[in-house]
């Protein structure tokens, strides 16, 4: 008994062996793509699309160490730090292509999981929130409408996912987070429509009380 005991446990400590082998692969990796998704990101908010798309890139291959690592070990299967990863990679990615206004890609044609996919879509949403607002403080009001319709039916598609957390990853609490920002943005973009429409409206009486209709410039 005491030597099939032996090799039992021995078989045990050889798959944590590789559990920890490959975590310590994995958790750099992922802090790495956690690090060049969030400058994605920045350079997407300051309009440097090809600089954006070279770190999305650039976590990309730091995302696909992380996986291969977690593959290679069941006993990391559902790490949370490779959800949180995969999450980030997606929002960069996803955040770029909705300030583009272009085609979404689908968790699959990025690899990344399902769950993570939905919530780093969810957190893209929210992102565009600070896009909206330097496009109103350029004075695009179009664009900023066009942006908050982004929002809106992003939210549309969110609400619709409709399975406990522990399949989500959580994703009822991002969405109700993205609802607040959403409605923040709204009443931010009704407000400055509203103030340009009476400025615009003032200007319009001014200029018809002037001698001839005509303005001072």
């Amino acid at each position: 008994m005491s030597e099939g005991l032996e090799s039992a446990a021995g078989g045990a400590c050889e798959d944590l062996r590789l559990a920890h082998a490959a975590r310590e692969v994995a958790l750099p990796a992922c802090r790495a793509v956690i690090q060049a998704s969030g400058r994605s990101i920045r350079a997407t908010h300051r309009g440097e699309a090809q600089e954006a798309a070279g770190l999305a890139q650039e976590a990309r291959g730091h995302l696909d160490r992380a996986q291969t690592a977690v593959q290679r070990s069941p006993a990391l299967n559902g790490a949370g730090f490779l959800h949180d990863a995969e999450k980030e990679y997606a929002e960069a990615v996803l955040f770029a292509a909705l300030a583009a206004k272009t085609a979404v890609p689908g968790h699959a044609t990025i690899g990344v999981a399902a769950a993570a996919w939905l919530n780093g879509l969810a957190e893209a949403a929210s992102e565009m929130r600070r896009h909206l607002l330097d496009t109103l403080r350029r004075g695009d009001l179009r664009r900023a409408e066009d942006l908050l319709d982004v929002m809106d039916e992003v939210y549309g598609v969110l609400v619709t996912v409709d399975y406990p957390d522990a399949v989500t990853g959580g994703l009822r609490r991002t969405t109700d987070a993205f609802r607040a920002v959403l409605e923040r943005t709204r009443s931010d973009l009704t407000t400055t429509l509203l103030q340009s429409r009476l400025q615009a409206s003032i200007e319009r009486a001014v200029d018809s009380a002037l001698p001839d209709g005509r303005g001072t410039g």
